[in-house]
């Protein structure tokens, strides 16, 4: 399974972006899909987790109350809609998948994550 995460961009302080993840294969059964970040000289963090079957979410505080993350079952894909975007919110985003339901206290643990995208660049600046 291939995941290809887009929507990044060029942004300015206090706007929005809706980055995509979608799975090669249409068929594929979610079971979390997550989103990390990272930037040059630091470690990948995580920023959002969903899971499928409920759709019980879970947020790093970093972006709590800026970010929401939701799935599309019809589509089978999964959204980050991020909001009044910061300098610091720059880094690289990836999208992980499992197909397992896993407990929300592990969605901030990366690996659980079996398949991961590419990484789509969010660049926050005026």
């Amino acid at each position: 399974v291939q995941l290809q995460a887009s929507g990044g961009g060029l942004v300015q302080p206090g706007g929005s972006l809706r980055l995509s993840c979608a799975a090669s294969e249409r068929t594929f059964k979610y079971g979390v899909t997550a989103w990390f970040r990272q930037t040059p000289g630091k470690e990948r963090e995580f920023v959002a987790a969903i899971r499928w079957n409920d759709g019980h979410t879970r947020y790093a505080d970093a972006v709590k109350y800026r970010s929401i993350i939701s799935r599309d079952r019809i589509q089978n894909m999964a959204y980050l809609q991020m909001n009044s975007l910061r300098p610091e919110d720059t880094a690289v985003y990836y999208c992980a998948v499992t197909p397992k339901n896993y407990n929300t206290g592990s969605h901030s643990r990366e690996d659980i994550y079996d398949y991961w995208g590419q990484g789509t660049l969010v660049t926050v600046s005026s």
